[in-house]
């Protein structure tokens, strides 16, 4: 499966942007999708994810409140709501897909997502 996200851009802190990743080729309803961020300097790091169904969704503690994963299989898209944005969400966000089980596995592992796409910069302002 090949993931592309798109979305972000430049916002103010405090405004909302909507990241989308759409997946082509595989089944895509079959895989658990996660977004996860990378800033500078740091290490990527987990932001939200979402089970094949949609039925299950994780979502970091740093972000709870603000960020909404959901999806859309019958679009092959998951799509990150952000809201409330901070400065300190700036960084470039990817999305992932792999076999993960909800129950066993461990969603917020970047090790456990098979394909990933090319990224998108979000850029928070003060």
């Amino acid at each position: 499966v090949q993931l592309q996200a798109s979305g972000g851009g430049l916002v103010q802190a405090g405004g909302s942007l909507r990241l989308s990743c759409a997946a082509s080729g595989g089944t895509f309803g079959s895989y658990m999708v996660g977004w996860f961020r990378q800033a500078p300097e740091k290490e990527r790091e987990f932001v939200a994810a979402i089970s094949w169904s949609g039925a299950i969704t994780y979502h970091a503690q740093s972000v709870k409140g603000r960020f909404t994963i959901s999806r859309d299989n019958a679009k092959n898209t998951v799509y990150l709501q952000m809201n409330s944005v901070k400065p300190e969400d700036t960084a470039v966000y990817y999305c992932g897909a792999g076999q993960v089980d909800p129950v066993r596995g461990s969603p917020d592992s970047r090790w456990e997502y098979s394909h990933w796409g090319q990224g998108t910069l979000v850029t928070v302002s003060s």
